[in-house]
């Protein structure tokens, strides 16, 4: 929690950041579970996004995300 308020006071965030230390959000979202890390296989976030509309039904799902260029592709989608 500490970390992710000095991160949102950085950063002058609008919003709160949730703080899923349980992974119960994660777990559900089918975001938290297996994966491979190093040829091994751990448990541990998989990388997806979510575009949410105005009263929070998900619209949008990109599993696998990749750093590279995903930004841009979420404001195109924005913008459709």
């Amino acid at each position: 929690m500490k970390s992710h308020k000095k991160f949102a006071e950085k950063h002058d965030l609008p919003f709160t950041l949730l703080a899923d230390e349980e992974h119960t959000l994660a777990t559900a979202c089918g975001v938290w579970g297996e994966k491979t890390l190093y040829g091994k296989l751990v448990q541990g976030f998989n990388r997806m996004s979510f575009l949410l509309d105005e009263s929070g039904v998900i619209t949008k799902v990109w599993p696998k995300v990749k750093a590279a260029g995903h930004a841009e592709e979420v404001l195109t989608e924005l913008q459709t």
